[in-house]
């Protein structure tokens, strides 16, 4: 068997694809079971966030594990399958673990160690447990991603500075405002863990611009409260029923969308009107909440998570000597995973064998007893000794090959000859 990434990442394939193929937390169960139910496919996990859409998957035959993939990609974007494959980025073997461990690590972000990739990758496995179609070996693998994250966090100074989508925006948006953020009224509409990151980079009193209120627009307001209650800030912040949206944009120079949504939450109807002095709407849903005729509206300028590629190249090029760094810790995780699973992925058989060739010993000296009858028991314990030697010896050189190629597709080949040979 085979481990296998096949999916659509923003460094290769048109923002508007990544939107179409995105998977919803509503629908992931489904692709999940889709995808478990091909009897090549043993294990499976989806990470899908606004930057990417993967499979990763444990199958037996890589070559209709790319086609089923490409297929439920193709479906999902409304296209051929020619299109995906245009942009469809795939992996296998140790180049699984090194892309999963990069975008732990921040590292395949549009945000150079952003932090919120850290709990997506934590959250897919869980989803994935949950639903039942994960196993061993993706288990292993992506809590060792998780852990290297954390590292890299820890021993290099990638998570320096601006690190998350939450302040890359309210940076971004900073920038385009021109100094109008300061004092402004600024709606954020949203109240989970972005939003909530959003808030912080708003209220953080280290920033020169500050705005003077700010209102969270949920679809409940009892999650709104419980951002607004962590919320440690002199700022004063309000919520408000997403029903009351248009109400709430009246008079707000900023709008940053920080929530998840199959269809547009933000129409045309929410902002005519409400914008005289310039309204700047800031749109980090994937896909995108924000339709596409606001931007069309007189006096309101759309951003969305494209436009935070170019936000941050400064902080990049400031970071490139702690990305330097990240990727030797990185390496040296990937190297010491893969270690770690040849020893697991071989250590069954390599117990068999060994498990075999000891009965085999046993079994023809208690055959030839009676010819070992008149031995003295040091003499005997001599006999069991040097037999013992013989068969570990034996079993030396197959036990190393097969530690060496566990996990491979020739390991996998020697693992079903050895279990051939010994019967095993």
């Amino acid at each position: 068997m085979s481990v296998v990434v096949i999916g659509l990442e923003h460094t290769t394939a048109p923002f508007d694809m990544l939107e179409r193929v995105t998977v919803s937390d509503a629908d992931v169960g489904s692709v999940l079971a889709t995808l478990s139910a091909y009897d090549n496919i043993r294990e499976v996990v989806v990470v899908s966030t606004c930057l990417r859409t993967e499979i990763y998957a444990v199958v037996d035959r890589f070559h209709d594990a790319v086609d089923h993939v490409t297929e439920l990609l193709a479906a999902r974007a409304g296209c051929d399958r020619a299109t995906i494959e245009a942009h469809e980025s795939v992996f296998f073997d140790r180049g699984v673990a090194t892309h999963l461990f990069k975008i732990a690590a921040g590292l395949e972000s549009a945000v150079p160690g952003e932090t919120e990739v850290l709990g997506q990758v934590r959250r897919s496995l869980e989803r994935a447990t949950d639903e039942g179609t994960t196993g061993p070996q993706l288990t292993s693998l992506f809590r060792h991603a998780v852990h290297t994250g954390r590292r890299v966090r820890t021993e290099t100074g990638i998570a320096r500075g601006t690190t998350s989508f939450a302040h890359a925006s309210v940076e971004l948006a900073e920038a385009h405002l021109r100094g109008a953020l300061q004092g402004a009224k600024v709606v954020i509409l949203g109240a989970g863990a972005l939003a909530s990151g959003t808030v912080a980079a708003l209220v953080d009193e280290r920033r020169d611009q500050r705005p003077g209120e700010i209102i969270v627009v949920n679809r409940t307001t009892e999650r709104a409260d419980v951002l607004v209650a962590s919320a440690d800030s002199t700022i004063p912040i309000s919520t408000c029923h997403l029903d009351g949206l248009a109400e709430a944009l009246s008079g707000a120079r900023l709008l940053i969308c920080a929530v998840e949504a199959d269809v547009p939450l933000v129409e045309s109807r929410h902002v005519a009107d409400r914008s005289r002095d310039g309204m700047l709407v800031v749109d980090l849903g994937m896909p995108r909440i924000v339709a596409k005729e606001v931007g069309d509206l007189e006096g309101v300028e759309l951003l969305d998570i494209s436009h935070l590629r170019s936000a941050v190249e400064q902080a990049m090029d400031e970071r490139r000597s702690e990305v330097a760094a990240a990727i030797e810790v990185l390496t040296e995780e990937v190297d010491r995973f893969l270690e770690d699973q040849r020893g697991r992925g071989a250590a069954p058989v390599v117990v068999s064998l060994r498990e075999r060739l000891d009965a085999i010993r046993s079994a023809e000296i208690e055959r030839r007893s009676g010819d070992l009858a008149e031995l003295t028991a040091q003499q005997r314990e001599a006999v069991e000794s040097l037999t013992r030697s013989m068969m570990a010896k034996v079993a030396h050189e197959p036990t190393v090959v097969l530690k060496e190629s566990a996990g491979t597709p020739r390991g996998e080949r020697l693992v079903e000859s050895v279990r051939h040979l010994f019967g095993l």
